[in-house]
């Protein structure tokens, strides 16, 4: 593939928030994003070096085997990319300060001693370097979003509300953290509904002025019934429904490149199920904790929840 470079412990009053500030906490938002045409896309595109962004480092390796690589001491997506080098396709958490970052490379360099010496002709135990590499994370500004909610259960959930979201998180964050070897058929992903965006990532948001979790995903105004497909082939690894996020899928597309689709009003699919590009693993809806239909999408790098619109051309600095 020829690619651009650039590229509970849980109280019920007190830790209330620290547990919905992991979920997917997306109250149907009725303004719609200015509609944008999407940027062509390309590797270099995806480089988005802010918090809840991505970082496209290229890797100063030529082994055929690609290098094994480390963020926050989690494990990174690596391609191949041009001039027979690797990239790393790194995930930027919200959260991450303004400054330097650092990934861990290891791979394995084989070194062979002459035929006089080695009278089987076998290489020697390959041994491992590690080496850092440094990239830049650059500051973003997002903005506010204030919310009235006539039910405080949406904002301040129950004791039996929060035993049941307790162990669906539990659920969520160990999908989030999957990472298995194949390598995804494709990071420049296609839109999951056809419609306008309504909610961006990392809205900072207030539930009846109380501060709750950045929006870790993307909203699309779409009606109920409206078909989603995969953006890329991927292995269903969890589907529920869960009390925030209602009807769930999560897809694993391979090294640590996780997708969820919550609020649905079918599955179509099951776990373990493979899906091919463009398959439809759903329908919208209006399940969980909404105000009206819409799909809410993630996009997951390195356990890390990045802004979806990278991956389909349409980030705004």
């Amino acid at each position: 593939m020829h690619v651009h470079l650039f590229l509970v412990k849980v109280r019920l009053k007190g830790c209330v928030a620290a547990v919905l500030a992991q979920l997917c906490l997306s109250l149907f938002s009725l303004t719609l994003l200015p509609s944008a045409q999407a940027t062509p896309l390309t590797l270099q595109s995806l480089h988005q070096p802010v918090p809840g962004g991505v970082a496209i480092v290229a890797l100063p390796s030529t082994n055929r085997t690609p290098p094994r690589v480390t963020f926050l001491q989690k494990p990174v997506l690596v391609v191949a990319g041009q001039e027979q080098r690797w990239v790393a396709v790194v995930g930027l958490p919200l959260d991450l300060p303004i400054q330097t970052q650092v990934l861990i490379v290891t791979e394995q360099q084989v070194n062979s001693e002459s035929k006089s010496e080695i009278k089987d002709k076998r290489y020697r135990e390959q041994q491992p370097t590690t080496r850092e590499i440094k990239f830049e994370v650059n500051d973003k500004k997002y903005r506010e979003q204030r919310i009235t909610v006539s039910n405080s259960r949406h904002v301040n959930p129950l004791a039996d509300d929060m035993t049941r979201i307790t162990r669906e998180l539990e659920l969520q964050n160990a999908a989030y953290r999957q990472f298995s070897p194949n390598t995804p058929s494709n990071i420049l992903f296609d839109p999951p509904v056809k419609g306008p965006l309504s909610s961006p990532f990392g809205l900072k948001r207030f539930f009846n002025g109380e501060p709750r979790a950045p929006h870790s995903g993307l909203d699309f105004a779409v009606p109920t019934g409206t078909p989603v497909a995969a953006p890329a082939a991927g292995k269903v690894i969890l589907t529920g429904d869960y009390f925030f996020n209602g009807n769930t899928v999560f897809l694993d597309h391979g090294q640590g490149l996780i997708t969820m689709y919550c609020h649905l009003s079918v599955i179509d699919v099951k776990v373990g199920d493979t899906l091919a590009r463009g398959q439809v693993l759903g329908k919208v809806g209006a399940t969980g904790r909404v105000t009206g239909a819409h799909l809410h999408w993630n996009v997951s790098l390195n356990d890390a929840r990045v802004d979806p619109a990278i991956f389909i051309g349409q980030f705004k600095p």
